[in-house]
């Protein structure tokens, strides 16, 4: 890796990395605005920050840490917010290794809990580290259909409308799926929404524009994937194994 990755707490950040992480942000989204920006990652625990050699900004990615109701039990979810890594690097593996070995950290922290992922998209490229990651995730265009003769211990569908009526609210139109954009909101700038016809030949690609038509307006996919070491992709798992395991930086990863 020509980058590295360390994992701070969101309050333990400096002045300068905040001020870099957005103007990251807004060299790669556009109507993105400072007070927004700060109020968002002021509600994220911990941020994930890329550097290259020089302790250059390279990426972040924020996160967070929620409890949501799923009928009558209680879930444990991984929120995934602001996410970008410079295009320059886009193939550099250091800041999904650093995510995953939060990831699994948290997996191991709580072992009797059942624990999910919670990403939104706004481009297929982000939607794309789904079936990279992880063997079961919601939606997909191969999703089997369920049957009362083929139960499951969850319905991914089911947890996924109660964790994201739980973090978005009435922002989130559950026959959809999605969150919707508005004015207000930040979007991909219109040369990294593009998608060339012959990345439509991949079906996870072609699935999510078929779900989010409207991405480049900055509505957003919900996706859900369970986090257990089960679940992860073993091309995951030799990613992850590009790094060390993340530390706990702030007390333990409690919700």
């Amino acid at each position: 890796m020509r980058l590295h990755a360390e994992l701070l707490p969101v309050h333990a950040l400096a002045p300068g990395d905040r001020a870099a992480m957005f103007d990251l942000m807004r060299s790669h989204f556009a109507n993105v605005r400072r007070e927004r920006f700060d109020a968002d990652l002021d509600d994220k625990r911990w941020a994930i920050l890329v550097f290259d050699a020089a302790r250059r900004l390279c990426g972040f990615s924020t996160q967070t840490l929620f409890e949501a109701a799923v009928d009558d039990r209680c879930v444990l979810v991984l929120f995934s917010g602001d996410t970008v890594v410079e295009r320059r690097h886009w193939g550099d593996p250091a800041l999904t290794a650093a995510w995953g070995s939060f990831a699994l950290s948290l997996v191991d922290e709580h072992p009797d809990q059942e624990l999910y992922w919670l990403l939104i998209s706004k481009g297929f490229r982000t939607y794309r580290y789904l079936p990279l990651f992880f063997r079961e995730f919601h939606p997909r265009y191969d999703e089997p259909m369920r049957t009362p003769s083929t139960p499951r211990t969850h319905d991914l569908r089911r947890v996924l409308d109660c964790v994201a009526a739980r973090r978005f609210g009435a922002a989130y139109a559950a026959a959809a799926g999605l969150i919707r954009g508005d004015a207000a909101k930040d979007r991909l700038r219109p040369e990294l929404a593009d998608i060339r016809p012959g990345r439509l030949a991949d079906p996870h690609v072609r699935f999510f524009v078929e779900r989010n038509p409207h991405y480049a307006e900055g509505d957003e996919l919900c996706c859900l994937a369970p986090l257990s070491r089960e679940n992860f992709t073993d091309a995951a798992m030799r990613v992850i194994a590009l790094r060390e395991p993340a530390a706990c930086l702030d007390g333990g990863f409690r919700p």
